[in-house]
C-alpha cells in the first residue's frame, strides 16, 4: 500500500492551505484571544468551510455530504493546525458526524447528518468526567423513566461544548465506573431544561466547556445506538477523533519546524547565521526524521478509517501516542532554538507549543496509549 495522497486529494490539500493561509492565518487566533469573542470562533468563516463541503467531507452524498473519506477531512485538518484555526471541525464534522454515521437510526441520520454538512448544526462529545482520559469510567447516570430516561451528571473537557447545538452525551444507565458494558450514548440539546454549560478558557484558546446535567428529561428517541452498548459505538469515534486529531496536530508540527528552519537561516549570534551550527543541525535532523514517520503513520490511520481495516484501534492508539511524542519534541525544540524572544507573545511559536500540550492530554496521552496498544496486541 502506497502512503500518498492521490490527484484528488493534493488538490483538496493545495486548495485549503490556500483559503486558511489567507482567511484565518495564526492572527486570526489572536483576534478571537484578544477580543475575548463569545463564540471563540469566526461563524462567518464556519458557514464558508461549510459552502466549500468542508463540514460535510465524511457525510455520504446521500444525506448532503461531500462523501470524501476520512482522508479528505484530513488533509484540511492538517492544514488548520498549520495556523491553529478556530473551527467546530473536529467536534462537529469529525466527531459528531462520525457518531451519528455509527449509532444514529434512519431518522437521527436524516435529521442530524444534513443540517451538519450545511453548516447549520454544531454537535460536541461530552464524555470526560476526570484529568485523565479514561473513557470508560463514567459516572454520569441515565434512568429509566416511564416516558424516557432522567439524565444526571457532570462532563469536563467538551470540545466546543459551549457553541454546540447538541451534546453526544455518554451516561452509564448500567454497571458500575469503569466497565465497559452499561454505557449508552444520548443526544441532549444544549438549551434543553437542566442542562448547564460553563466555558472554560484554554491555555491554547482552543474552544471547551464544562457541563452539569441535573435532571434532564430524555425520550427514547434520545438513545444513540443501543442501550448498556454505547461504548461499540465510543470507542469506533474516539480512534476516529484520535487519528484526525492527529492530523490537525501534524499541521502544527510541519508549521512550527518549518517557522524554525527558516529562523536558523536569518538568526545570526557572534556574527555568523546560528543555522550553521552543528549542534543544532544535528538537533534540526532528529525533528526532520521524527517528522517523516508521523506523516506515514497519520496517512496509514486515516486510510484504515477509509477502508474499514479491523487494526483500527490499534493504528489509533500508534497515531496518537507518536503524534503527542512529534509535537512535544518539535514543539520544545522550536521554542528553544528560537530563543529568549520564543517565550514571549510577540513571537507565534509559543503558541504551537501550548497548542500541543493541549492536544497531548486531548483523547489519551502517550501513556495511555502505549499501555492501550500493549493489551490491544496481546501482551
Amino acid at each position: 500500500m502506497a502512503l500518498v495522497l492521490n490527484e484528488d486529494q493534493v488538490q483538496l490539500k493545495d486548495a485549503a492551505r490556500t483559503f486558511i493561509q489567507d482567511k484565518a492565518p495564526v492572527a486570526a487566533l489572536r483576534k478571537l484571544r484578544d477580543s475575548n469573542d463569545k463564540d471563540g470562533f469566526d461563524r462567518k468563516l464556519w458557514k464558508e468551510m461549510a459552502d466549500l463541503g468542508w463540514a460535510g467531507i465524511i457525510i455520504p452524498e446521500e444525506f448532503g455530504g461531500f462523501g470524501f473519506g476520512y482522508v479528505g477531512l484530513g488533509v484540511v485538518l492538517e492544514e488548520t493546525g498549520r495556523t491553529l484555526l478556530a473551527s467546530p471541525l473536529i467536534s462537529t464534522a469529525l466527531i459528531g458526524a462520525s457518531a451519528v454515521m455509527l449509532g444514529g437510526t434512519p431518522a437521527q441520520k436524516k435529521e442530524i447528518l444534513p443540517a451538519i454538512a450545511a453548516g447549520n448544526w454544531l454537535m460536541a462529545l461530552a464524555h470526560e468526567e476526570r484529568p485523565r482520559h479514561n473513557p470508560y469510567a463514567i459516572t454520569t447516570k441515565a434512568k429509566k423513566a416511564d416516558d424516557g430516561y432522567i439524565l444526571s451528571g457532570k462532563k469536563t473537557f467538551v470540545l466546543d461544548g459551549h457553541v454546540a447545538d447538541q451534546l453526544i452525551v455518554v451516561a452509564r444507565t448500567s454497571g458500575k465506573s469503569g466497565a465497559r458494558e452499561g454505557l449508552t450514548l444520548f443526544l441532549v440539546d444544549r438549551d434543553a431544561p437542566g442542562v448547564k454549560v460553563t466555558r472554560t478558557l484554554m491555555a491554547d484558546s482552543r474552544n471547551a466547556a464544562n457541563v452539569k446535567f441535573t435532571g434532564v428529561k430524555l425520550g427514547d428517541n434520545a438513545v444513540l445506538g443501543n442501550i448498556d452498548q454505547g461504548a461499540d459505538i465510543l470507542d469506533a469515534v474516539l480512534d476516529r477523533a484520535r487519528i484526525g486529531l492527529g492530523a490537525e496536530m501534524l499541521g502544527g508540527i510541519r508549521e512550527s519546524f518549518e517557522r524554525t528552519v527558516e529562523y536558523l537561516k536569518t538568526r545570526q549570534q557572534f556574527g555568523v547565521l546560528i543555522g550553521s551550527f552543528q549542534a543544532l543541525k544535528h538537533r534540526t535532523a532528529e525533528m526532520f526524521c521524527e517528522i517523516e514517520l508521523s506523516v506515514s503513520v497519520v496517512l496509514d490511520g486515516l486510510i484504515a478509517i477509509d477502508e474499514n481495516r479491523d487494526d483500527i484501534p490499534q493504528i489509533a492508539s500508534l497515531v496518537k501516542a507518536r503524534l503527542n511524542d512529534t509535537y512535544f519534541l518539535v514543539s520544545n525544540e522550536a521554542l528553544q532554538m528560537h530563543g529568549g524572544i520564543g517565550m514571549t507573545d510577540e513571537f507565534d511559536i509559543g503558541l504551537f507549543m501550548k497548542r500541543a500540550r493541549i492536544c497531548q492530554a486531548s483523547f489519551g496521552d502517550s501513556y495511555f496509549h502505549r499501555d492501550r496498544y500493549a493489551l490491544l496486541e496481546g501482551y
